[in-house]
């Protein structure tokens, strides 16, 4: 039997971070894919070392030696946290039907490859399933006999979708007010705690208070009741709560340093296609309990130091 090969383009989001992007670089290198797509922002305004980070940071990725057709969208401007992913991201299902997407704080366990390229084809014609998963934050609870389970929450801590999804994924979310208006969030997570969560979380990012492109991701698969496949355990260990980082810089969160275990083959696929309900209510209660806080803190000092007026939206 030939050894497994992976065949999937993978895009890597980057920025002004070598030291974390190096440790994926390499995850990617041992996968060896034979298309790699690299993101790259360029220096934020007023920020003096963003420029040799960055260049460093791109240096990094370069190290590509083996077999490989190389996609580069580097920019000499800034997008920020949000526009910067989001637009990379159209440029790569642009280019490619599917892909899986990492960025420079997500670090892999290598048969995560593996994991993302089955289910990739596996569910390639599926509608129902938008996003193949690579994030467990269950913590060893609800831990599915099958290789992976189903959720509402399409994870962006190592991932991979189809064009054909991704098409649905809209940063301005223009139809959130008329979610919001028509009480449409209950409907669709039947849970007031969620729905008090989420609803500060896409006024935010609506506003546009909050720079971010994975609020609206989640968003375009609530409204489309889509699927996402998560693995029985832990596939991306979070490497990115660093003291220079934007958002997560609280390097005591028990997110960080995730522990991952690696996934069995043959796959083991559910029989029935049916959301594991009790997990994302952990979810709920738990990961996203945890981050509107986080993100509060986060954007209060930005806003602080830009002389802004302190956002109390949270």
């Amino acid at each position: 039997m030939q050894p497994w090969q992976l065949k999937t383009p993978i895009a890597l989001i980057l920025f002004n971070r070598p030291e974390t992007t190096q440790k994926v670089f390499e995850a990617i290198r041992q996968a060896r894919p034979p298309v790699l797509f690299l993101i790259a922002d360029g220096p934020r305004p007023g920020h003096p070392t963003d420029g040799d980070r960055c260049a460093a940071a791109r240096q990094v990725v370069e190290a590509v030696d083996w077999d490989c057709q190389v996609h580069r969208c580097y920019r000499d401007e800034n997008l920020g946290c949000g526009r910067g992913p989001a637009t990379g991201i159209d440029w790569v299902f642009s280019t490619v039907p599917e892909a899986i997407i990492l960025e420079d704080d997500c670090l892999p366990e290598p048969s995560f490859f593996r994991y993302c390229e089955e289910l990739l084809a596996y569910y390639r014609d599926d509608q129902r399933v938008m996003t193949i998963g690579g994030l467990n934050i269950q913590f060893g609870r609800h831990t599915p006999e099958e290789s992976y389970y189903f959720s509402r929450y399409n994870h962006c801590w190592g991932w991979a979708s189809w064009r054909r999804a991704w098409q649905y994924f809209d940063y301005d979310l223009k139809q959130w007010p008329k979610v919001r208006e028509q009480g449409l969030l209950q409907d669709i997570l039947g849970d007031d705690y969620a729905v008090k969560i989420w609803t500060s979380a896409f006024d935010n990012a609506y506003n546009k208070t909050l720079d971010c492109w994975d609020f609206q991701w989640i968003f375009a698969n609530f409204v489309h009741h889509g699927l996402a496949t998560i693995p029985r355990d832990n596939l991306i260990r979070y490497i990115g709560y660093t003291d220079d980082a934007t958002h997560t810089t609280n390097g005591l969160s028990r997110y960080n340093q995730l522990a991952t275990t690696p996934l069995n083959f043959p796959l083991h696929h559910p029989d029935l296609m049916i959301r594991h309900v009790g997990a994302d209510h952990y979810t709920d209660h738990t990961y996203f309990d945890y981050f509107p806080s986080l993100w509060q803190r986060s954007q209060r000092k930005v806003r602080k130091l830009l002389g802004l007026p302190l956002d109390q939206s949270w």
